[in-house]
């Protein structure tokens, strides 16, 4: 593995290739190795000793860590500049590997509501019947977060691009009140992939991602990865007793006395993969990395396509509203340019003449996009959020968040931009014919 100090000097589009992972020493692979295995041969009895005890590195069992893994996760936070990275099964499981490792039963999370459906379900319903409530705030109203934060506070969460409205984070205003009330600041940069946006520089203590979507970029492996800047200080508050209070599970171990700013990644690792279990496999792994490798070339074309599609169907009489941060009509488009100056995505939402009936009419007449639930695919999506995505949520809550009946999501793909075009106007004329 390179260290980190020797990809200082290097670029996006560089450490995409080479962070994380030198040519294989036993073969000269080029290529990263899949490492499929279950577990791995000590060499003696008190190298086994030492790994298990964690006095030293080394990988035990694949549910823990593996060769293939590491090498993603140490290419993920070089890209992220966070200080490591722990990868797993899926985008939710980052997120429920985060909070296991940081709230006990009684605790409390403050969350935007402008979030996937599957995490505003985990943290609204799930996690209640194990005594962790959550409260939804409006990102953008600082009174609402503020006025919700209580003692036993101990995280806040939320999207840098909120899904499916496309709400933009003001992450350093946030920051500023999370910093100040000791409370770390989870973010969810799947959208935006650490290309066109970096949490940490704006004030962020944690990022996720779901790396099926953007990162992987090919929609054939699924995985999440939580990444840690090292920012926050967990001796300073009571709070997190859970890295700075000896541990049972390992003979008393402080894991804050021992690993420093490295506590939180070392226990989610050594109890959170090894009790949950919801490790990423080497082989999604390997597909994965094959996705970060061109991670920058392809962000740029998701990206140009967005812009032009958003503009075009902005021009279009059939179409009602369309949001994308590009467009000067968007509420975050200056915010945006400030955080993503490279462009804020490749997600639209836009609503047609006609409600919800006319929307399903044009995704059902669309040919070259797919009508399928994920987004972050090299081939264009696209999906009616209302009626699938987030169909748990009350009409009062869809209300609330901002998704609407007539709410159409494109994930826009890296396909040749004038085939997209047709096969938008060939559906609109469909509908409105």
């Amino acid at each position: 593995m390179k260290k980190k100090s020797d990809l200082n000097i290097f670029n996006f589009n560089t450490l995409s290739l080479h962070a994380g992972q030198n040519p294989d020493s036993d073969y000269s692979s080029r290529a990263l190795p899949i490492y499929q295995t279950t577990s791995y041969v000590f060499k003696n009895a008190n190298e086994a000793s030492s790994i298990f005890n964690l006095e030293q590195d080394g990988h035990i069992y694949s549910r823990i860590s593996n060769p293939t893994v590491s090498a993603l996760e140490e290419r993920l936070a070089s890209l992220e500049k966070g200080i490591g990275a722990i990868c797993t099964s899926s985008g939710q499981a980052a997120l429920h590997l985060t909070i296991a490792t940081l709230l006990n039963a009684g605790d409390h999370i403050i969350s935007s509501d402008r979030i996937y459906g599957g995490s505003r379900n985990l943290l609204g319903l799930t996690l209640k019947r194990f005594g962790i409530n959550t409260t939804f705030v409006d990102p953008n109203s600082i009174n609402q977060i503020k006025k919700n934060i209580r003692k036993n506070t101990k995280l806040f969460f939320a999207e840098t691009l909120g899904n499916p409205g496309l709400e933009v984070l003001d992450i350093e205003k946030i920051s500023k009140i999370t910093s100040e009330a000791k409370i770390p600041f989870l973010v969810d940069n799947t959208i935006p992939t650490p290309y066109l946006c970096n949490p940490f520089d704006y004030g962020a203590n944690l990022i996720l991602h779901s790396t099926t979507k953007f990162i992987g970029g090919h929609g054939i492996a699924i995985g999440g990865v939580v990444i840690d800047s090292g920012s926050f200080d967990w001796s300073k508050t009571k709070k997190f007793s859970n890295l700075t209070q000896p541990y049972k599970g390992y003979q008393n171990l402080n894991f804050y006395q021992e690993f420093g700013p490295g506590a939180f990644l070392s226990r989610a690792r050594a109890e959170g993969l090894r009790d949950f279990g919801a490790s990423l496999a080497p082989q999604s792994a390997f597909y994965i990395m094959l996705g970060v490798e061109t991670l920058g070339p392809r962000m740029m074309k998701h990206v140009s396509n967005a812009e032009y599609i958003a503009a075009f169907l902005s021009g279009k009489d059939e179409v009602k509203w369309v949001k994308h941060p590009s467009l000067k009509s968007h509420k975050g488009h200056k915010l945006a340019s400030k955080l993503m100056p490279k462009g804020a995505g490749a997600i639209i939402s836009f609503g047609l003449k006609g409600g919800k009936v006319n929307a399903i009419k044009f995704i059902e007449n669309l040919k070259l996009m797919s009508h399928l639930a994920n987004i972050g695919d090299a081939k264009s999506l696209v999906i009616h959020p209302a009626s699938t995505t987030h169909s748990q949520l009350t009409k009062e809550d869809l209300k609330k968040v901002g998704i609407t009946e007539d709410l159409i999501r494109i994930s826009v793909g890296i396909e040749d931009l004038n085939d997209l075009i047709k096969d938008i106007n060939s559906a609109l004329l469909k509908v409105f014919k």
